[in-house]
């Protein structure tokens, strides 16, 4: 019987990491995605609905973040998130 040869290959590697971005802003899309209503806050009035956060958590943004989110004006919720992708993107 011929035994199966299993060959493994570890690589290790670092990407860039986003520390600076926290989980928040995931935290804030993710609600939007299953939450319709929260949606419409968002993109209608994104200061209450950050401040009201969802479910009754809140999203833990900072101060940046927090300015991020409501100083764009999006008719989508994807329109939202590509501002805010280009807006981190240019700042790293």
């Amino acid at each position: 019987m011929i035994a199966p040869f299993t060959y493994q290959n570890t690589i290790s590697q670092k990407f860039p990491s986003r520390s600076k971005s926290s989980s928040g802003l995931s935290q804030v899309f993710a609600a939007a995605v299953v939450n319709q209503q929260f949606c419409k806050m968002l993109l209608q009035d994104p200061s209450i609905a950050i401040q009201k956060g969802y479910l009754g958590q809140t999203f833990s943004l900072s101060k940046e973040e927090q300015d991020l989110i409501t100083s764009i004006r999006a008719n989508s919720l994807s329109d939202l998130a590509k501002q805010v992708n280009h807006s981190l993107l240019s700042n790293y």
